[in-house]
């Protein structure tokens, strides 16, 4: 990674814990919040990729909300809108993972811009960052709103070339979520895939330069010849 210029991160799952809400939909449903969580996750990723299929953007925040809905329905548990309004207001509030203030801190002592690019509106983005106090680490915060359609659509990637005044090789870019990974290796980015769980990887045609098991192995990595 000696050429790397800049590093992207993705927010949901990468720098955030997305399930960091559980506490919350176990305090309005109890015993209940890690499976409203896990449902709710894979229903709002599940909405944003349709939405952009059928060129039918909405909001992160409305995909959210939409998710929560459904998966309330589903479960057969009784959402009213206090608790709907209280549940996806944790979406912005999200918790980082424990090495991520260190890291974001280690990455900034050796110099290279950092971003994030999200499936996140500008609103939802920076509440996340700035209720999580890590606003300084970053040079650009950058949501798909411009091109109104999720990833891993290209023209979200291209937002942070466009940004960072980069070329796609000079970007390493940072996911936790494979087909986010894909997506952006297909696209020309350097990508590092952060595998917490030990998952493997989808099979899309694609698979990342580097593999680490949480982001405190990632300022190692820079400087070194490993992709």
């Amino acid at each position: 990674m000696t050429d790397t210029q800049a590093i992207v991160f993705d927010l949901y799952g990468t720098l955030y814990d997305v399930h960091s809400v559980a506490q919350q939909c176990d305090a309005s449903f109890p015993g209940q919040g890690m499976r409203i969580s896990e449902m709710w996750r894979q229903k709002q990723l599940e909405y944003t990729w349709l939405r952009s299929l059928m060129g039918r953007y909405v909001s992160f925040e409305q995909a959210t909300h939409d998710a929560l809905v459904y998966t309330c329905r589903h479960l057969n548990f009784e959402l009213d809108e206090a608790t709907c309004a209280t549940l996806c207001d944790a979406y912005l509030n999200l918790s980082p993972y424990p090495e991520v203030p260190a890291t974001l801190q280690r990455l900034n002592n050796l110099g290279l811009p950092l971003a994030i690019l999200s499936n996140g509106s500008v609103f939802s983005i920076d509440s996340v960052v700035k209720n999580s106090g890590l606003q300084t680490h970053f040079a650009n915060l950058l949501s798909v709103e411009p091109v109104v359609v999720f990833k891993p659509d290209p023209r979200v990637y291209t937002l942070a070339c466009e940004a960072l005044g980069l070329s796609s090789h000079q970007i390493l870019f940072v996911s936790s979520n494979s087909w986010d990974a894909a997506g952006a290796r297909h696209f020309g980015f350097k990508v590092c895939w952060v595998n917490r769980r030990n998952n493997a990887f989808d099979e899309l045609g694609a698979t990342p330069h580097v593999i680490v098991s949480g982001l405190d192995e990632l300022p190692a990595l820079i400087g070194t010849a490993q992709v």
